[in-house]
């Protein structure tokens, strides 16, 4: 499988990588295509980098796919975990999507996580833009007299979170009392 001469270099190399995953995975939580790359620009800013850089790619997927069956990184909890904590900031359900393609996550592991968000709550949207609205200080959270000069700017400030048209129409043309009872609700 991995055509390295001396099986002592093997050995040797893949504990290393396993040293460099086991240190990474204690500071942070990352997925696989995380790890991947950081291990490979750890191997490749070293004096003694390989000259083919196959083998390093089949020795550290190897070592990702021992750490996966170990259960020490799972794409599956990195998304649901990640989701959990952007409902809870105000995000987009668009912009948690985004940031998960980023980040190397399968289009399976995002779909059910989206889609067990959407389940829980039909209207996530909505009320993520209210969080948005409250920690920004826009829409709703205005005083009335500045409401109407504000409106597009507080209109585009939603569209680059993520919401689309209706849900920032919607949360922008709350009523004072109305928004106050969401905020309550959350």
């Amino acid at each position: 499988m991995i055509p390295i001469k001396n099986k002592k270099d093997l050995k040797a190399t893949i504990d290393e990588i396993r040293k460099f995953s086991f240190s990474y995975l204690q500071k942070y939580s990352p997925s696989k295509q995380q790890l991947r790359t950081y291990l490979l620009k750890k191997y490749f800013k070293s004096p003694a980098s390989f000259t083919n850089k196959t083998e390093l790619l089949n020795l550290i997927d190897f070592v990702i796919s021992d750490l996966e069956k170990n259960h020490m990184i799972s794409d599956k909890f990195y998304s649901d975990s990640k989701a959990r904590n952007f409902i809870k900031r105000g995000y987009s359900l668009s912009k948690i999507r985004n940031y998960l393609i980023n980040k190397g996550i399968k289009k399976d592991y995002i779909n059910s996580t989206i889609s067990k968000i959407e389940s829980n709550n039909s209207e996530q949207d909505f009320f993520s833009a209210i969080k948005l609205c409250k920690k920004k200080r826009i829409g709703p959270c205005r005083d009335e007299n500045n409401r109407m000069l504000f409106y597009k700017k507080d209109i585009s400030i939603l569209a680059r979170s993520g919401f689309d048209y209706e849900t920032s129409k919607k949360v922008m043309d709350l009523q004072k009392k109305d928004y106050e009872k969401f905020l309550r609700l959350l």
